[in-house]
């Protein structure tokens, strides 16, 4: 007999007091003793007793167990516990009257006794019916109920038809008397079971339990009930171990069952075929029997009144189910309509919220059909949105070749692409600039399609390069008259006019540093407008990376004497291809800004490595220990004008665009750029790769950029088309 379940999520973690090994041992070894005691040859009133003491002990045991779990339960549960153990009270007294009638020979005594044991079998009925959670709604208990009924009229009639006919010639109210312990244990038995298939698999074990000793009661009263009927029952007899057992298990499952279990897990509802058919099954021998008798003229009176009573439960319950079902048919119709009116809202917010956006949207299955395509998507491409659907999008509107679709690849990976630049064609033929941002659309652990979002971004790119043209040509036209200027602040400064004023002299040092870092500004701006607009040319060749190394050490050392800062060359064996002016302007830049932020006293460390697994390139590194980068702007500092902190450009000097500058030539020679912190230790660490060049590879021999493409690397986020 299993403790309800509270439904309630903050209770206490759930108590589980499992019986011990040595408890079971104790309950078997009484059990059995009481068995070989009723199965020998003593006297009667000695196994009376013994069988009185063995029931009577079990209903107060069980009372106890019951109480122990009503203290440590609270809200729903306790009630059924106290049904529960009200119920074990009432057998144990029922067990007592029965006991002391038998050995008094009091008929009246053993009557009161057999009325409280059919009283605690309704509570303990009572008991399962309040389990909290235990029916998902009231019609399944009522059914549950007409279930048993009908399975226990079945039975019943079954057993007065065949075996014990007897129970056809008693009076009514005597063989309602007979056949009402069994009635009981059999709907016991349905709640226990019901309970047992929708609780959770730590509430299975009691519940088993507690199903194994009602059908222990059940079996006991059945053949209590054919042996009185033939007048043949012996109160003492081997027969009452079945009760005394079904007591001693009952014990033990409410010990094994949860002081204040949680709530019940509805498991999904299992089929009733079975079930069903077994029932009717049941029914029909019963009915075939029934109308045998009829037949024969053999139909007493209890018979009767079995049969109807089966056949009324077997009507309420087909009324009761086709009401049920047509409460639930109505139910799930009005569910049905209410979501699908959520489901065509959510529809039309989503499809409002698509077409109002000014980007194109667009978006693809698994194979790469278009399944849908917004109107400002559909204006840029000069189409109608239905004719694409269903084409492939690639062959439909992209320019880029097939093998580097940026779709196939997210399909296959999942990963998502952000701010990547591609060209689009109309349905004119025009080639127009997107903006494409796509992610993966993921259900489950697969990637059903992918959501595009794109905008057209010729006109920015015609921009950009009016304003690369604008800077370019104001740069080239500085140069001229800032050349005039440094000249002659030169000459000034150099005395070729004469001796200066001290005032004089310092405010020309003054004019001729600003035109200086001037002149460095424009410089780097056209070297980084050339870099990107590929008009740089660059000698790619074969060149030792330790050469590289000591020629960006040998041009920093006059910097490093002034800062106090020593620089260590670690160089090692391998050969790079690469520009090696670009490569040495690159490895100056870093050098010069780790000298420029590392305390006097300090080490620079320039070292070229081999990259782990991976022969076909090398590593570069410039180590300082210096305050270090905060790790929100370790990317950010790569981007033009960048620096850690604003006031760098006063104290410290520099443009902002040497980090820029490096990248964009490292990229440019296929390799990749980027800075972490040292840790441990303070400062940080500049890296690039660089292309290795293998033994087997030619040496020394020039490459020209106008005849050899040197691109950045495409990376998974990058299209090539």
């Amino acid at each position: 007999m299993a403790g309800p379940s509270s439904t309630q999520d903050q209770n206490p973690p759930p108590t589980t007091a499992q019986p011990s090994r040595l408890v079971v041992l104790v309950v078997v070894v009484v059990v059995g003793l009481i068995g070989l005691v009723l199965a020998s040859d003593l006297p009667g009133p000695i196994r009376q007793v013994t069988s009185g003491a063995g029931l009577v002990a079990g209903g107060v045991a069980l009372a106890g167990a019951c109480r122990g779990r009503y203290v440590r339960s609270s809200g729903r549960q306790r009630p059924a516990w106290l049904l529960f153990g009200c119920a074990a009270l009432a057998a144990a007294a029922g067990n007592l009257a029965v006991t002391v009638g038998y050995l008094a020979d009091w008929t009246e005594l053993r009557a009161v006794g057999r009325l409280l044991l059919i009283g605690g079998l309704a509570l303990a009925a009572f008991g399962l019916m309040s389990h909290p959670a235990a029916w998902r709604r009231s019609t399944d208990l009522v059914r549950v109920l007409l279930d048993g009924v009908i399975l226990a009229g079945s039975v019943l009639l079954v057993l007065s038809l065949t075996i014990a006919p007897q129970f056809a010639d008693k009076p009514v109210v005597t063989g309602l008397a007979l056949l009402a312990p069994p009635i009981l244990d059999i709907l016991l038995i349905t709640f226990a079971w019901l309970l047992f298939l929708r609780s959770t698999p730590r509430d299975r074990s009691a519940l088993a339990l507690a199903t194994v000793a009602f059908t222990l009661f059940a079996v006991s009263d059945l053949t209590a009930a054919v042996r009185r009927s033939f007048g043949t029952f012996a109160y003492g007899s081997i027969g009452d171990l079945g009760w005394i057992s079904g007591f001693a298990v009952l014990t033990l499952a409410v010990m094994s069952s949860r002081a204040d279990p949680g709530a019940v897990e509805q498991s999904p509802r299992n089929s009733p075929v079975a079930g069903t058919l077994l029932m009717f099954a049941i029914v029909m021998l019963a009915g075939a029997l029934t109308l045998n008798a009829v037949a024969r003229a053999t139909v007493s009176l209890t018979v009767v009144l079995l049969l109807g009573l089966v056949l009324v439960a077997i009507i309420a319950r087909q009324v009761l189910l086709l009401i049920d079902n047509d409460r639930l048919r109505e139910g799930l119709e009005a569910r049905v309509i209410q979501r699908t009116a959520e489901l065509a809202d959510a529809t039309q917010r989503i499809g409002l919220l698509i077409n109002s956006v000014e980007d194109g949207v667009y978006g693809v299955d698994g194979q790469g059909r278009l399944s849908f395509l917004n109107p400002a998507g559909a204006r840029l491409l000069g189409v109608q949105p239905d004719t694409l659907l269903d084409r492939p999008a690639h062959q439909a509107f992209h320019s880029h070749p097939l093998s580097d679709c940026y779709l196939r690849t997210i399909v296959a990976t999942g990963l998502a692409i952000t701010s990547v630049e591609d060209s689009y064609r109309t349905a004119d033929g025009r080639l127009v600039w997107v903006e494409v941002t796509a992610s993966p659309m993921v259900e489950g652990t697969g990637v059903r399609g992918v959501v595009v979002v794109f905008r057209d971004v010729t006109r920015r790119r015609e921009v950009d390069r009016m304003k690369t043209e604008f800077v370019s040509l104001v740069s080239h036209e500085l140069k001229t008259p800032l050349t005039a200027i440094r000249g002659s602040l030169g000459l000034l400064a150099g005395g070729a006019l004469g001796e200066l004023a001290a005032p004089a002299t310092r405010m020309v040092e003054i004019a001729l540093e600003s035109s200086e870092r001037l002149t460095r500004l424009i410089n780097e701006i056209l070297d980084m407008e050339r870099i990107e607009s590929g008009a740089l040319p660059m000698e790619i060749a074969v060149h030792d990376a330790g050469d590289l190394l000591r020629a960006a050490h040998d041009q920093v050392q006059v910097l490093a004497g002034e800062a106090e800062v020593q620089v260590r060359l670690i160089p090692v064996p391998g050969k790079v291809l690469v520009d090696a002016d670009r490569v040495v302007q690159t490895l100056i830049n870093l050098v010069g800004n780790a000298i420029k932020f590392s305390p006097p006293g300090s080490t620079v460390t320039l070292e070229v490595v081999s990259t782990s697994g991976d022969d076909d390139e090398l590593l570069f590194r410039v180590i300082d220990g210096g305050r270090g980068i905060p790790a929100g702007r370790l990317e950010a500092i790569f981007e033009r004008f960048e620096q850690v902190d604003s006031s760098d450009a006063r104290q410290k000097g520099g443009t902002g665009l040497g980090l820029a500058i490096c990248r964009s030539i490292v990229e440019r020679l296929d390799g990749r750029i980027w800075a972490e912190n040292n840790d441990p230790g303070p400062g940080a660490t500049f890296s690039f790769t660089l292309p290795a060049v293998m033994p087997s590879q030619s040496q020394g021999e020039l490459v020209d950029n106008d005849s050899a493409e040197i691109s950045a690397p495409t990376s998974p986020t990058t299209p090539a088309g």
